[in-house]
C-alpha cells in the first residue's frame, strides 16, 4: 500500500532549497484522498514551475500512485 502523504513529501522535498518547510495535509473520504502541500513562499515558483508544468506533473505521479491502491486523489498546493 502506497503512503500517498510520504510520497508527496519526497516529491516536494527533492524540488524545494528549503526540505525542511514541506508539509502536507491528508483528508480522507472513503477511497477520495485530498493533499494539501505546503512550501516556504521562495520555493513556490519551483514547485509550481513555468506555466504550471511542475505541478501538473506532481499530479500526474502522485494520481498514478493512488490508481495502483484503488483511490483518487487531489493535490492542492499553497
Amino acid at each position: 500500500m502506497t503512503d500517498l502523504k510520504e510520497t508527496l513529501c519526497g516529491i516536494a522535498r527533492a524540488i524545494v532549497d528549503n526540505p525542511d518547510a514541506v508539509s502536507v495535509a491528508e483528508t480522507v473520504n472513503g477511497n477520495k484522498v485530498s493533499l494539501t502541500l505546503s512550501v516556504a513562499e521562495p520555493d513556490m515558483g519551483m514547485v509550481i514551475g513555468k506555466n504550471g508544468k511542475i505541478a501538473k506533473a506532481i499530479r500526474t505521479v502522485m494520481r498514478a500512485a493512488a490508481n495502483t491502491d484503488g483511490k483518487e486523489v487531489t493535490v492542492d498546493i499553497r
